[in-house]
C-alpha cells in the first residue's frame, strides 16, 4: 500500500492550520483520455464550471493515427470539493470511456510522492534516493520502477518497493507501469535515465507537469540516444545534462527546469567525458530539477515552465 504522507509544517496550530487548507483554493489538474468520438470534453467542462472552477488553463488533442481523445484542465476550487468532484469526474469517465484522474500538487505540498523509473543507470536514481534521505528534496520516494532489473538493489537498500513493469525483450509494459503509478497513488513521475519512450496515452494520463525527465546530454542542441557522441564530435569542450517536463506532441526538451554542464581540456578522451557525466553531472542535474519541482518554485503551464509565485 502506498505510504502516508508527513503532516505539513507551519506557525499555525494544527486544527487552524488544517481548517486553513480545507477552505482555501486549490489548483488542480484533470486529463481525460480515452478513445476518440464526439461528445467527450463537454460534460466535464459543464461539471466544474458548475462547480464554480476558475479555469486556468485548457488543452484537447485528437491523435488521429491513433483515435485518442486527450484533454486537460486546470482549474481552481476549494479543497472541500476534491472528494467529490473525483467522484463525479470518474463516473463521467465510466459513461464516455475515458481514464479521468484527479490530481493537485497541493494535495499533498510537503511531501509529495515519487515514482522513480530506471533501466540501466544507477547513479541518478541514488543521487535522488540520497537527497531525499538527507533532506535536500523534500519527498517521498514511494516507488521505484524499472523495465530492466539493473536498479532493483537500489530500492532494496532504501527500502522502497520495486515494480517490474519490463517485458523480456526490454519493452515496457505501458498498462502496468500506469497501474503502478495509479496504485502507489503518484504525484510526480521521476525518468531517471529511463531509457524507454512513453506513448502519447500516458503522458497525457500524467500531463501538467507531473513527469520530469533527465536526459544526458543539452538541449536543444544534442537530443537522441548518443548525445556525448555528438559532442565530441563537434569538439565541444563544454558538457552537460538537461532534467525537463515530458510533454506530449511538443519536441522533447523544451520545457527545460534545469541544465548543468561540466568542461573538460582539450584531448580529453571520450571515456573520460561520459564517466565524469554519468557519475556526477547527471545526478547533480536531476536532483536540483525534482527539488524545483517539489518545491514548487516552477510549473508548467500551457507547454511553458514558469515561476510559481505561490512557491515557498
Amino acid at each position: 500500500m502506498p505510504r502516508t504522507s508527513a503532516a505539513p509544517n507551519g506557525p499555525l496550530s494544527k486544527p487552524d492550520r488544517c481548517d486553513k487548507l480545507f477552505t482555501m483554493p486549490m489548483q488542480i489538474v484533470i486529463t481525460a483520455v480515452g478513445p476518440d468520438h464526439v461528445g467527450l470534453a463537454d460534460p466535464i467542462i459543464h461539471h466544474v464550471t458548475g462547480e464554480g472552477a476558475n479555469i486556468a488553463e485548457i488543452q484537447m488533442y485528437d491523435h488521429d493515427e491513433e483515435q485518442l481523445f486527450a484533454m486537460l484542465l486546470r482549474i481552481q476550487l476549494p479543497a472541500e470539493k476534491l472528494p467529490s468532484l473525483r467522484q463525479t469526474l470518474g463516473k463521467i469517465g465510466q459513461l464516455k470511456g475515458l481514464s479521468v484522474r484527479v490530481w493537485s500538487p497541493d494535495e499533498r505540498r510537503e511531501r509529495p510522492r515519487l515514482a522513480i523509473c530506471t533501466t540501466f543507470r544507477p547513479e541518478p536514481a541514488l543521487a535522488l534516493l540520497r537527497a531525499i534521505r538527507d533532506g535536500q528534496v523534500r519527498a517521498e520516494p514511494t516507488v521505484m520502477l524499472g523495465n530492466r532489473s539493473a536498479c532493483r538493489g537500489i530500492a532494496e537498500q532504501f527500502g522502497i518497493p520495486w515494480e517490474f513493469v519490463g517485458k523480456p525483450d526490454g519493452a515496457t509494459d505501458d498498462d502496468r507501469m500506469v497501474d503502478v503509478l495509479d496504485h502507489y497513488q503518484i504525484d510526480y513521475v521521476v525518468l531517471a535515465r529511463y531509457m524507454r519512450v512513453l506513448p502519447p496515452a500516458s503522458c497525457w494520463k500524467y500531463a501538467g507537469g507531473r513527469i520530469i525527465n533527465l536526459h544526458h546530454g543539452l538541449l536543444p542542441s544534442f537530443p537522441g540516444l548518443r548525445p556525448y557522441q555528438d559532442a565530441f564530435a563537434g569538439r565541444m569542450l563544454t558538457y552537460g545534462s538537461t532534467c525537463h517536463f515530458i510533454v506530449p506532441e511538443l519536441d522533447a526538451g523544451n520545457q527545460i527546469i534545469h541544465q548543468s554542464t561540466f568542461t573538460i581540456p582539450p584531448g580529453t578522451r571520450l571515456e573520460e567525458i561520459i564517466r565524469l557525466g554519468q557519475e556526477d553531472n547527471e545526478p547533480r542535474c536531476l536532483v536540483e530539477g525534482v527539488r524545483r519541482v517539489v518545491n514548487r518554485e516552477v510549473q508548467l503551464h500551457f507547454h511553458r515552465v514558469i515561476a510559481n509565485r505561490a512557491a515557498g
